[in-house]
């Protein structure tokens, strides 16, 4: 498997901006299934079911990937739950069946230029206090990577699989797993800055010290610090020390971009993002997390003078 993409295929020098898992309108959707619904069924019954939504929800990657080709988006982050339970038994079974038609997938995005990445859910709780969640998450981590394995996609951060620390005051903890975990994961991790529990300073130092790429998200570091602005000189301070940790490929660099809804600091996202910070002119990958997806990227694409 190569550890990075092919310098035969050519990005855009301009930032490119990626889209989060489905469009505002309905172009781009994705079937779930709840445990409860599941678990109701029989085993020959879950078979059915799961092979019936995974080969819809298959057609709507594959669909996602030809819309951001379409439209000049190079990054795309997968949805979580695009293959529901692929972690049991009976999803990594009816998942391995696609395998040739993710393989094919996973090729078709690298041939258009489309990078991709995940972003697992907040219950990845790496150092949590609870030994069962901890296994859970890495659990979820596993299944993440299989599945960008059966996309042909490298164990390399390009295909960053992304997360928060967790918990507050548990940085030796969360080292400590993550030195654990196996390579399919480890590879591809990248930690993110949070509001509350671990600032961009105290990530970057454990991106540091474990070795693994930091993304930063500069709406999570303006609630965090408090700051006035995008314009805080503590925004390009740590937009550049993030970049450090993607070492030797700097230029793989991922950050996050939103704003708040009501107001500067809110934490719920808005429709739109309408500022920025300077420095993310100097950025050279952007996942726009924005109510209005595509809609957001066109408006992004405006603030960076960027042609459609």
């Amino acid at each position: 498997m190569k550890a990075q993409p092919s310098k035969a295929h050519q990005y855009p020098e301009y930032p490119s901006l990626g889209l989060v898992c489905t469009t505002a309108d309905e172009t781009i959707r994705f079937r779930q299934l709840t445990r409860t619904r599941l678990l109701r069924l029989s085993v020959s019954h879950q078979q059915a079911i799961l092979r019936e939504l995974y080969e819809n929800n298959m057609l709507q990657l594959e669909k996602a990937i030809n819309y951001c080709a379409e439209r000049q988006i190079h990054l795309y982050r997968v949805y979580s739950f695009t293959f529901p339970f692929f972690d049991t038994a009976i999803g990594k079974e009816e998942l391995l069946r696609l395998a040739s038609s993710l393989k094919r997938i996973g090729h078709s995005a690298h041939k258009k230029a489309i990078r991709i990445v995940s972003h697992p859910d907040q219950f990845v709780v790496l150092n949590s206090d609870r030994s069962e969640v901890v296994e859970n998450s890495i659990k979820i981590l596993e299944a993440h990577a299989f599945l960008f394995d059966l996309l042909a996609q490298p164990r390399s951060p390009w295909s960053a699989c992304n997360i928060h620390p967790g918990k507050a005051n548990r940085k030796d903890r969360l080292l400590k797993v993550i030195d654990q975990l196996p390579n399919s994961i480890r590879s591809r991790l990248t930690l993110e800055n949070d509001e509350y529990s671990y600032n961009a300073e105290a990530t970057y130092k454990i991106c540091i010290e474990a070795g693994i790429p930091m993304v930063f998200d500069a709406h999570h570091h303006v609630i965090s610090e408090k700051c006035a602005s995008y314009d805080d000189i503590s925004v390009k301070n740590m937009f550049l020390k993030a970049r450090e940790t993607w070492a030797p490929n700097e230029e793989w660099q991922l950050v996050h971009i939103a704003n708040g809804s009501t107001s500067f600091h809110d934490r719920a996202q808005h429709d739109f993002v309408t500022a920025l910070p300077n420095c993310f002119k100097e950025a050279h990958w952007i996942e726009i997390e924005a109510n209005k997806k595509e809609l957001a990227i066109d408006k992004v694409r405006d603030l960076l003078g960027i042609a459609k």
